[in-house]
């Protein structure tokens, strides 16, 4: 059975696309990597057919060989929170079957990296029955790692993250500061505040479009 990681936003573009990439690509090293997300809205039409811009994203900047209809089982146009896109275009979210995607993926690849939609507090269904991205995470039994912007505002952010998470007894193996600058006053205070309050020490910083991750990244998988 292959290992996975699940990867956590602190809101919505913070890069955790980006990172999901470099994630899989750096995994491709250690055999054979595939990449995953539950629910994706806010998708174009090619002929026809919606295209999931996350996931087509990851496939090449990863390489990783994978087919997108693998990667994301909930595709919808509209660029809302999933339970709201999906309550205008039907194909409501099932717990049950993203399992089985995901499984499917274990079974198959040495090592996953699942992205979650938006930040932690993501409505994935709300229409008479309730499903949060907690509920999936939870499901998957998969170890997270929390994505945030380096510079200003990410104290408040990863921290409530942070808590939010360990309130729900999920587990949290590293955090991520993306568009790190070595050196900027900013993003270096934010990295040793955000250690002392989460209690998080493996802090990984991603400079800005870097082509590859600063570390091996076989820790966050579980």
């Amino acid at each position: 059975m292959g290992k996975g990681v699940f990867v956590v936003g602190t809101g919505t573009d913070v890069g955790k696309t980006y990172v999901s990439a470099l994630l899989a690509k750096a995994m491709k090293k250690h055999g054979s990597s595939a990449y995953f997300k539950a629910a994706m809205s806010g998708n174009v039409k090619t002929d026809g057919k919606l295209i999931p811009g996350d996931a087509a994203y990851v496939k090449k900047t990863a390489g990783i060989e994978q087919s997108m209809e693998e990667m994301c089982p909930y595709v919808y146009e509209n660029a809302y929170s999933p339970h709201l896109a999906a309550k205008i275009e039907g194909n409501a979210v099932n717990l049950e079957h993203i399992a089985a995607c995901y499984r499917a993926l274990e079974r198959k690849f040495d090592h996953v990296t699942a992205e979650g939609s938006g930040g932690i507090v993501c409505p994935l269904r709300y229409d008479g029955c309730e499903l949060y991205l907690t509920d999936v995470i939870r499901a998957l039994g998969l170890p997270c790692v929390i994505v945030s912007d380096a510079g200003l505002g990410a104290i408040n952010a990863v921290a409530l993250t942070a808590e939010y998470m360990r309130a729900r007894d999920l587990k949290v193996n590293a955090i991520v500061l993306n568009k790190f600058i070595a050196g900027d006053e900013v993003c270096e205070d934010n990295a040793v505040m955000i250690e002392k309050l989460t209690g998080i020490n493996e802090i990984m910083r991603v400079q800005p479009d870097a082509r590859d991750l600063p570390a091996d990244p076989r820790f966050l998988y579980g």
